[in-house]
């Protein structure tokens, strides 16, 4: 896992690479990012459910 150390570092890297105007653009972007793919991982194990579900009447 990562600890508090290691973000702290990477927030400052990130902050030295792309200044502190661009830095909330990024988190913005990545924020919708991440939430597109917990949706679309969240619809594929919705698909496999019902299938599991079909399996354990049998």
């Amino acid at each position: 896992m990562i600890g508090v150390p290691s973000l702290i570092l990477i927030g400052v890297v990130a902050l030295l690479i792309f200044g502190p105007k661009k830095l909330p653009e990024i988190g913005k972007a990545f924020g919708s990012s991440l939430r597109e793919f917990k949706n679309a991982t969240k619809g594929l194990t919705d698909d496999e459910e019902p299938k599991n579900n079909k399996d354990d009447k049998k």
